[in-house]
């Protein structure tokens, strides 16, 4: 069997879109979640002699289930962004890995592609908070203001959608949403077309504006910290929110802190934009951390372990 596997977020998604534009297959099985759902290869461990092809999670992350893998015969092209760790050394195994701080799955796919569906790779940047790479990429095409700022929104939108505990969370589960704009070569045909992205933006805009009313934790301090409530509001408005503050104060760094159902705290960090780094080592020192340089989570933190991640946080920024 083949299998296509891929994180729930804009960059997964559109990284994916533009693989399977260039090199269709439409008998691989979708594989994805959440975008904290990323050891989603243990899901297919079982499996030999198959084709794999994962999109936008983390090698480190999947490193058992990938050498489970890789030992049973299967062919994996591995195309990512994230933190890998050491790369196995496999005849099966094909990697195009670079967590450069500036790139993101998508860009990636665009290079190998050649440029092929750049106008995709773009929104994907625009969701990853990769403005300044987004606008880089669109200098390489005739595309005017409005255009821009709808690459941005359909980015922003797919981002949204993936930030969840659990699909329930979810407007749209990430694999029904790959499939509804899998049919466009184009991003501005799936704009005009698609009632989804109605949804996306009606959602959106309720969402940001009980974001906004939150109020930060200990203002006055250099880097800005939040905390959200346990509601689906809060969960999936985290990427965007974050993001947003890291774009108005971009030499601070950026703190969310949601409440989970089992008193467990999920946290979205964000590295200064003007000093993109040390996010995913923040957070790989937590239970459940994760992510990449510049963004990066933890799932689960326990309440107690909450002031040592504070003072880690502020220490780690403090410069």
């Amino acid at each position: 069997m083949d299998f296509d596997v891929f994180n729930g977020d804009a960059d997964g998604i559109v990284a994916l879109h533009q693989y399977r534009l260039q090199h269709p297959n439409p008998e691989a099985t979708l594989i994805t979640g959440v975008k904290r759902d990323i050891k989603l290869l243990s899901r297919i461990q079982e499996q030999h002699n198959g084709h794999i092809t994962v999109f936008d999670i983390s090698l480190d992350s999947n490193r058992d289930a990938l050498t489970a893998l890789l030992n049973q015969d299967n062919d994996i092209t591995y195309i990512d962004h994230h933190f890998a760790g050491t790369i196995p050394d496999c005849n099966q195994l094909t990697t195009h890995i670079d967590p450069s701080p500036s790139i993101c799955t998508s860009l990636i796919v665009d290079k190998l592609l050649g440029g092929r569906y750049r106008s995709w790779a773009i929104a994907a940047a625009f969701g990853d908070n990769l403005h300044d790479s987004a606008q880089e990429a669109a200098a390489t095409l005739s595309l005017n203001k409005e255009q821009l700022a709808e690459l941005r929104e359909l980015g922003e939108l797919l981002n949204y959608n993936g930030y969840g505990a659990s699909l329930d969370d979810l407007h749209f589960a990430p694999d029904d949403l790959y499939q509804a704009l899998h049919p466009y070569d184009d991003p501005f045909s799936f704009i005009n077309d698609s009632s989804d992205i109605k949804i996306l933006q009606q959602g959106f805009k309720e969402d940001m504006e009980r974001a906004l009313g939150q109020q930060e934790m200990n203002p006055g301090q250099k880097n800005r910290v939040y905390l959200f409530p346990n509601a689906a509001w809060s969960r999936r408005v985290a990427g965007v929110f974050s993001n947003l503050r890291a774009r108005e104060k971009k030499d601070a760094a950026h703190a969310l802190i949601v409440e989970n159902d089992d008193a467990t705290l999920r946290i979205s960090v964000r590295a200064p934009l003007h000093n993109r780094k040390d996010a995913d080592t923040l957070c790989r020192a937590f239970p459940t951390g994760g992510g990449r340089t510049a963004a990066a989570g933890i799932n689960m933190l326990p309440p107690e372990m909450l002031d040592t991640f504070l003072a880690q946080f502020h220490s780690t920024y403090s410069a």
